[in-house]
């Protein structure tokens, strides 16, 4: 009996790493408790660790700071206690930033968009090529895909989202670019 357990512990511990392997970096890997023989048992399925939006990417700096992570289309607005205040999705643009950090340089209460929409509370943080990335939201709420054939540098957000990105990231902002 005592070598079906070791077995059993062994092969969940390699589905947890197999599993951990490929979750983000802010998803902890599950690891089964020996003295706990009933939730060994051949016929239990491992639950999938549940991933939380507030945990803030491994390896995005440290203090006051804007994490925008490009795989996961998501953004954190880190205080001085290094919580995410805020997160939300966004939708990317186009063009992306190189991951880095970056600097807030410039912002636009209200403009017309390179893509043609009207767009309020601009921040804009990087360059690439003739293109100026920053994050912006829709004045009409819209959040869609950009035209894959138009070189845009729009990182769109929610209204409410832009509100609360436009008080927190002023011009010197950090904002920090992760994969």
């Amino acid at each position: 009996m005592a070598g079906l357990t070791a077995a059993a512990v062994v092969a969940v511990s390699f589905l947890a790493y197999q599993a951990s392997a490929n979750a983000p970096d802010s998803v902890a890997a599950v690891t089964p408790k020996a003295s706990s023989s009933a939730s060994l048992h051949p016929s239990a399925k491992p639950k999938a660790p549940k991933t939380d939006p507030l945990a803030i990417p491994a390896d995005s700096g440290t203090g006051v700071r804007v994490v925008y992570a490009l795989k996961d289309r998501r953004v954190w607005l880190v205080n001085a206690g290094e919580k995410a205040g805020r997160t939300f999705t966004v939708m990317p643009s186009t063009v992306s930033p190189l991951p880095g950090t970056y600097a807030v340089t410039s912002r636009s209460g209200s403009i017309q968009g390179s893509d043609g929409v009207l767009i309020e509370h601009v921040v804009r943080f990087a360059n690439v090529g003739d293109v100026s990335v920053g994050f912006s939201a829709a004045q009409d709420g819209s959040m869609e895909s950009p035209n894959p054939t138009t070189k845009t540098g729009g990182v769109r957000m929610k209204r409410a989202d832009g509100n609360a990105m436009w008080t927190f990231a002023t011009v010197s902002a950090k904002v920090v670019v992760v994969p």
